[in-house]
């Protein structure tokens, strides 16, 4: 049984051909059923059906080959390692030891996302306290940990000095399972610090700041952050924004050439005059609709009577109050919060949670503005006015 794997390292690197021991360029063979350390063969050396100690020409082997898409569909993952190995030989290491006054043009990486150093200290059981998945700055750690019940492997275990050879072996293999397990907890925790996503609020508003293409781009390169570092993963992303724009300017600057403008004063007048004409037109096709009407004193009628009954008809129906009967939580509230809810519309489990972390956070901060209230609640704003409104005027919060 053959599959085909990927292996895109240096070939100097690995260990020579077993047969030949020639150094091994893709594709080449590796035994599927021989270890722990890998058997590669090159493919002469396997088309001979060449064995060696425990190896055997029928076990089953895998195809190691970069032969395969990463990012474009006409790029092999091959070509995307010999052009990053040409960039990082011919190319100077960008931006080391350089000043803004040693050259003219230099970009200033202001969306740089810093590690989290600092992060918010929210009240337990908050809404931020939830988007920032249970992590606790004065810890430095989370509630709940990635692959959080990795210990419960380990908790039976106890090693004796009558265990047999086996045994003891087992014991062992299962500690380095576990360490292994908690150097992807420490990696992943490193990545979530060094890339500033503990405060998620932050990073999602510096990330809004680029243009739609860019953002495209944004999700697109996420998954290669944690190769690169924070720092260099935004100087890609920004080096990027910054050639989006200057693309737009040059597409900008060539539609002037074709216009025949040769000057940036003649542009401006250019675009004031195209805006004025565009108004213009948009008037004048107005006029005409309805002149073509009073011509004709049936079809104005008719023009008009759909003209009145348009707010008639995009005139929404307001939503019948919200029954409470049966619904979790109904219990728990007064009248006067049974009949918001049935005005909002809005489940009482869903009201008494927001009442909630609309009471704890004006408690720490002595009072709250209907903007916080808004930040916390990510509900529709209206609704959020009119609960902010109702604690407001039953005493439950007091405003800043």
């Amino acid at each position: 049984m053959d599959r085909i794997a990927s292996f895109s390292d240096d070939p100097f690197d690995k260990p020579p051909c077993r047969g030949c021991s020639s150094h091994l360029t893709e594709p080449y063979i590796k035994c599927a059923e021989c270890g722990p350390s890998p058997f590669l063969l090159c493919l002469q050396c396997f088309t001979r059906g060449f064995e060696y100690k425990k190896h055997q020409s029928d076990h089953r082997y895998e195809i190691m080959t970069s032969d395969f898409p990463v990012l474009e569909p006409g790029w092999t993952a091959q070509e995307e390692m010999a052009l990053l190995e040409a960039v990082e030989h011919i190319l100077p290491v960008p931006f080391k030891n350089l000043h803004i006054s040693d050259c003219e043009i230099f970009i200033v990486f202001v969306h740089h996302t810093p590690a989290c150093d600092d992060p918010p200290r929210p009240i337990f059981d908050s809404v931020l306290s939830r988007d920032m998945a249970g992590y606790m700055p004065a810890r430095a750690d989370f509630m709940e940990e990635f692959d959080n019940y990795a210990e419960w492997d380990l908790k039976d275990i106890d090693f004796v000095d009558d265990d047999s050879d086996i045994l003891h072996a087992l014991k062992l293999a299962v500690v380095d399972i576990y360490h292994s397990r908690l150097k992807e907890r420490q990696r992943r925790k490193k990545i979530i610090r060094d890339h500033g996503l503990i405060n998620l609020r932050k990073f999602q508003m510096l990330e809004r700041c680029y243009p739609k293409e860019v953002q495209e781009l944004y999700d697109a390169m996420r998954r290669f952050a944690r190769v690169v570092g924070p720092t260099e993963h935004d100087k890609f992303i920004e080096s990027h924004a910054v050639e989006f724009e200057l693309r737009r300017e040059i597409r900008r600057l060539q539609d002037y050439r074709k216009a025949g403008i040769k000057s940036f004063c003649s542009a401006k007048v250019y675009e004031r005059v195209g805006r004025l004409r565009e108004e213009e037109r948009k008037k004048r096709t107005m006029l005409n609709d309805v002149l073509q009407y009073i011509q004709d004193g049936k079809a104005c009628q008719q023009w008009l009577s759909k003209q009145a009954a348009i707010p008639t008809l995009f005139c929404r129906r307001s939503a019948p109050p919200l029954n409470l009967t049966g619904l979790p939580g109904t219990e728990k509230l007064n009248e006067r919060e049974k009949e918001l809810c049935q005005v909002v519309r809005l489940v009482p489990g869903a009201y008494l949670e927001y009442k909630q972390a609309l009471l704890n956070e004006c408690r720490r901060q002595g009072g709250l503005r209907l903007a916080q209230a808004r930040a916390l609640i990510k509900i529709d704003v209206n609704k959020t006015r009119k609960i902010y409104d109702f604690l407001i005027k039953e005493g439950y919060i007091t405003k800043a």
